[in-house]
């Protein structure tokens, strides 16, 4: 059984800083990507930053510059270091790994107060 565990999030003001952390375990073969997607309040789930296996990375336009993604050596953990965050990255953010099939975290919350 494959879990996927998100930790990190909380409540920050604006221009500060949070990481979040997503250790997977289970079966969950070869792993092609991992990363985190966004979901803020009343909108549809968007893509944030990946990390693929061999090591490339991409963004969000809307992040470029202010988050970092990275991973463990293990490839079990992914990391995601947010930082100048605005109101606007408020909401549930839910890491994912994408191997044979996609398994998703159940998410967590990040709030970013004006």
């Amino acid at each position: 059984q494959v879990q996927l565990v998100e930790s990190g999030g909380g409540l920050v003001q604006a221009g500060g800083s949070l990481r979040l952390s997503c250790a997977a375990s289970g079966s969950i073969g070869n792993i092609h990507a991992m990363g985190w997607y966004h979901q803020a309040p009343g909108k549809q789930r968007e893509l944030v930053a990946a990390i693929m296996s061999s090591g490339g990375t991409a963004y969000a336009d809307s992040v470029k510059g202010r988050f970092t993604i990275s991973r463990d050596t293990a490839v079990t953990t992914v990391y995601l270091q947010m930082n100048s965050l605005n109101p606007e990255d408020t909401g549930v953010y839910f890491c994912f790994t994408s191997a044979s099939m996609v398994h998703w975290g159940q998410g967590i919350q990040v709030t970013v107060s004006s």
